[in-house]
């Protein structure tokens, strides 16, 4: 019963980041928003539960896990509901930090919870039946909530959620107890703000870069200059202070270093197609909210055959899983990056489901490679670090992908239009001009729309091999992994 509690407040927590994905170009147009402003909706709260999730290990010690879950979970249902109720893009990204940074400490203390739950060799067992509910939530969640924003409204994708928290609510105050003793943790607070300060910047900076057009604005060079000052505060600190945010022992620990970047790409992979494909299915194609939601739950399909292929093939080593699992990622980015303005639905179900495999494939073997050689009592800030590095890489590989297909989108049709001209001897055709003519301008305009049209795919493509290549850059790490699997007893 923890084992099916905690995975259902995981669950619960994970879906709300990717609920409302689905419903983006809906929200757009009801709050007037721009596409770079939209993607705030979600990279603010991942930024929002990577900032908090560090303060989980002195929470937990100074509160006690049972009730840091109980009011993280009130707190969450709280501002679920203000989410549902908001009226403007400012007031709605606010309740959505208000509700990442909620729903912060829960998933890594629900991990926590279940590997003390558990003895050793049955972490992989428990591993996998609690990472179903990490993955797999935010795969359903765009389902369900494509088929309620088309029939209510985007607003019902937050209410939807609040009786699911109530029910996780009365669970953990029925079986979650505290089932460790709690050092006291002193928490290095120089450390963690410098830290704070850091990833919020350069959040800032990534999402409204484009927009102010980079380095001619007087903003980003300021956010900039903060990233780069905070980071520099936060490595002198640690390696001066006795007792820093990073502890000295899991720097040193082999494994765990090289789980943290093989999370921190991971973390990349895991969100960025569920932003890009509601806004290009919707826009480009004319897609509803019920079918993208479908499209996006495909990859629940490989996702569960992932974890059911993990669940037989947990014994083996999990370097290979780690090989494969990147592998089908890779395959299905540049996949994406190959597709055109008219792809099939078909191809767009099928590419997610691949994707999907991956994911399914990776969660167990990830974790057991990065814990694998870390002390029990170093677990709970390792596992705050853990998914620290999760939620940065994927906001910041959100950001990064909206930034490359704004900006090259900007180009292509900059450089499309240098073709339409009165001489352009295609444009007399007449099979050509009867669609498309220069001859008015609300012909031009419709000619300017499928230039736009055109131009946003090639962004598109750009971002899709932006992520191909990212999963590349995981395999040189998993060749230095070590790991060996603890006897049984």
């Amino acid at each position: 019963m923890i084992l099916t509690t905690v995975t259902t407040v995981t669950a619960t927590v994970a879906m709300t980041v990717t609920i409302a994905n689905v419903s983006l170009p809906q929200i757009q147009g009801s709050l007037s928003a721009t596409q770079d402003q939209i993607a705030w909706i979600v990279t603010f709260n991942i930024v929002a539960t990577a900032v908090c999730t560090p303060l989980t290990g002195w929470l937990a010690s100074r509160f006690g896990q049972r009730r840091v879950v109980l009011v993280g979970l009130f707190v969450f249902t709280i501002a679920t509901a203000l989410c549902g109720i908001a009226t403007g893009l400012d007031e709605l990204v606010v309740y959505r930090v208000m509700q990442g940074a909620a729903g912060a400490p829960l998933i890594p203390l629900a991990q926590a919870i279940v590997l003390n739950s558990y003895p050793q060799e049955r972490h992989g067992f428990a591993t996998t039946m609690y990472g179903m509910g990490v993955v797999m939530g935010p795969i359903f969640a765009p389902t369900v909530g494509g088929y309620v924003s088309e029939l209510y409204s985007w607003r019902w994708v937050f209410f939807m959620v609040i009786p699911v928290s109530t029910v996780c609510f009365i669970g953990a105050f029925i079986f979650v107890r505290d089932n460790v003793a709690a050092a006291k943790i002193r928490l290095d607070w120089t450390g963690l703000l410098a830290l704070c300060a850091a990833i919020a910047c350069l959040q800032l900076m990534l999402d409204r870069g484009e927009r102010n057009d980079w380095f001619d604005s007087m903003e980003i060079m300021l956010e900039a200059a903060i990233v780069i000052g905070a980071i520099y505060v936060f490595v002198v600190h640690s390696m001066t202070t006795q007792k820093p945010f990073l502890s000295g022992a899991l720097l040193r620990d082999r494994n765990f270093m090289l789980g943290l970047g093989i999370t921190l790409i991971f973390g990349m992979l895991s969100f960025t197609p569920m932003v890009l494909f509601p806004t290009m299915l919707q826009d480009l194609q004319g897609y509803p909210d019920s079918v993208i939601g479908w499209l996006l739950g495909a990859r629940a399909v490989g996702t569960l055959a992932g974890f059911g292929i993990m669940y037989f093939g947990s014994h083996l080593d999990p370097r290979i899983w780690l090989f494969f699992g990147f592998g089908f990622q890779v395959i299905a980015g540049f996949w994406m990056a190959h597709f055109h303005i008219d792809v099939p639905t078909w191809d767009v179900a099928l590419v997610s489901a691949v994707q999907g495999l991956g994911t399914g494939l990776l969660w167990v073997p990830i974790t057991l490679v990065t814990f694998a050689t870390l002390a029990p009592a170093l677990r709970p800030e390792g596992m705050a670090i853990f998914h620290l590095l999760r939620n940065i890489g994927g906001s910041i590989h959100i950001s990064l992908s909206v930034a490359v297909v704004l900006h090259t989108a900007k180009i292509s049709y900059a450089g499309l239009t240098e073709f339409i001209t009165p001489y352009r001897e295609a444009l007399t055709v007449p099979a050509i001009a009867g669609l498309w003519s220069t001859g008015s301008e609300k012909e031009l305009m419709v000619l300017s729309g499928e230039l736009g049209r055109q131009a946003a795919m090639v962004g598109y493509v750009n971002a899709f091999f932006l992520y191909g290549a990212t999963g590349l850059l995981v395999f040189p790490m998993i060749l230095f992994v070590r790991f060996k699997r603890p006897q049984q007893s």
